[in-house]
């Protein structure tokens, strides 16, 4: 549904078409909004995890692109087994994970290999076909606490790039809120917006494969060991402060790219709290403030 989208906005044009993607642009601003309240009332419930999402704000704020966010989220991984130990639980159950330590150790082996290799190839070689395999499978292995922590990360592979505009990025963004499955589905639309015509279909199964396969490849690695790791009084405080870094870096998100593309003035703002309240008060699901928005965008689109 998202690829039929893209290949539609590509070709559509005319105030009410231009108006609903106005509109889920603002559509965005409250869901990431949204998505930024619920995830600070659980993952920073004191001032040591609020203290957390904060200086990732600030890392991200000063250091752009992945590398912020990935030193955001290893600060506040190091930050978290300082001060949050006292959070950490007094028990765990094994959990039964029929995953032999060969399988898991070669998986983190591929895992690693790409990661390292994926980009090498790109820098050396012009192929496009490689570059987008690089971006998505970075994205996809950078992702930490939750679906939409993956807009920051896309923003910095295909936005700042140039592959896709700000105005496309946010509108996809906002009509991947009304289809069901993973957010991750979202890299669909992104490769069908990069290549519209011809190669659109090929691009977006490339992008879903690539931004999937690292989770797959890391949980494959990680269950071998994960009771072990859950025992472990330093792995829940670690875990703890890198969820609050999360926090703080789609917070960061939120303001930009997510709010200074789509808030142009008082009406989009008037929307997108309307989306909020929608959320938040009146608990519809996103599928329903989607369209509510997408029709209200007709309106107040310039």
């Amino acid at each position: 549904m998202l690829v039929l989208f893209a290949l539609g906005a590509a070709v559509l044009d005319g105030p009410v078409s231009q108006g609903i993607i106005h509109g889920l642009k603002v559509t965005a601003v409250a869901i990431v909004a949204h998505a930024v309240w619920g995830m600070a009332r659980s993952l920073c419930p004191d001032r040591r995890r609020a203290g957390i999402a904060l200086a990732a704000v600030f890392t991200v704020v000063l250091v752009s692109g992945s590398l912020g966010q990935v030193a955001a989220i290893v600060i506040g991984a190091l930050a978290g087994m300082a001060l949050c130990r006292a959070h950490a639980e007094a028990s765990v159950h094994d959990l039964p994970l029929p995953v032999s330590a060969r399988a898991g150790h070669l998986a983190g082996l591929i895992f690693v290999v790409l990661l390292i290799g994926l980009p090498l190839l790109a820098w050396a070689s012009p192929s496009a076909t490689l570059a987008v395999m690089d971006a998505f499978y970075r994205a996809g292995a950078l992702v930490f606490g939750g679906g939409h922590v993956v807009l920051p990360l896309l923003e910095a592979e295909v936005v700042q790039s140039g592959w896709v505009s700000p105005d496309d990025f946010l509108a996809g963004y906002g009509a991947a809120q009304a289809v069901p499955g993973p957010l991750f589905t979202f890299a669909a639309y992104l490769g069908a917006v990069m290549a519209p015509l011809g190669g659109g279909l090929l691009v977006a199964a490339l992008a879903l494969v690539m931004i999937f396969l690292p989770g797959l490849l890391l949980l494959v690695a990680v269950l071998p060991h994960w009771n072990r790791f859950r025992r472990w009084d330093s792995a829940q405080a670690l875990m703890r402060g890198a969820n609050a870094a999360v926090v703080g870096i789609l917070g960061a998100a939120l303001y930009q790219p997510v709010w200074t593309s789509a808030i142009l003035g008082p009406h989009e703002f008037s929307l997108a709290l309307m989306g909020f309240l929608l959320l938040s008060v009146w608990k519809l699901p996103a599928w329903a403030v989607v369209v509510v928005l997408a029709g209200g965008g007709i309106l107040v689109a310039p």
